[in-house]
């Protein structure tokens, strides 16, 4: 399974088959009675956590680009983003909406089929076609290879590092592409 941007359904749910060739698994909009889930996620397989309140404001806010994926009816994992406004990671001094990829997640019974791609892939289209969105950005540890690996192959690169960012000390590089 290879998409880009543009292969992306960013209306209604969009039903794929794993990389696998077996696990079907369906990308869509959050909702509501998603955010129960996605909090379960965020705590299992993320260090840093987010009160409640954090991921309903989220939702409410940017909807659109709000992103969980589902496997026989069951959510798997989420994308959640927002919008910010500062200097482009590109164009020295000059000032751009940017979308800002604040937490991937994805349960590890759920990993290797393609469904943190498609899910980055819905949110960054979004960002662009809903929010007008520029360009994207996000953190990620240092250490954190296999999602620094995904991040390289949708189009993101390193554009700086930002010592002791997350709670344990380690550094975050900070991640950016151009939409």
């Amino acid at each position: 399974m290879i998409l880009a941007v543009n292969d992306v359904v960013i209306d209604g749910p969009q039903r794929l088959i794993g990389k696998d060739g077996k696990t079907e698994f369906v990308v869509r909009e959050a909702a509501m009675k998603d955010l129960n889930d996605v909090i379960t996620i965020n705590r299992r397989v993320l260090p840093e956590n987010y009160p409640s309140w954090f991921f309903v404001e989220h939702l409410e806010q940017y909807p659109k680009a709000f992103i969980v994926a589902e496997v026989g009816g069951r959510v798997v994992g989420y994308v959640m983003s927002r919008v910010e406004y500062g200097w482009s990671n590109f164009v020295k001094g000059k000032p751009v909406r940017k979308g800002h990829i604040v937490s991937v997640g994805v349960l590890p019974e759920a990993r290797r089929l393609g469904i943190a791609t498609v899910m980055m892939l819905r949110a960054m289209k979004a960002m662009k076609v809903y929010y007008g969105a520029a360009e994207m950005y996000l953190e990620v540890r240092v250490s954190n290879t296999p999602a620094i690996s995904l991040y390289e192959k949708l189009g993101y690169r390193v554009v700086g590092r930002i010592p002791r960012y997350y709670s344990d000390g380690e550094d975050a590089y900070l991640m950016a592409c151009q939409l």
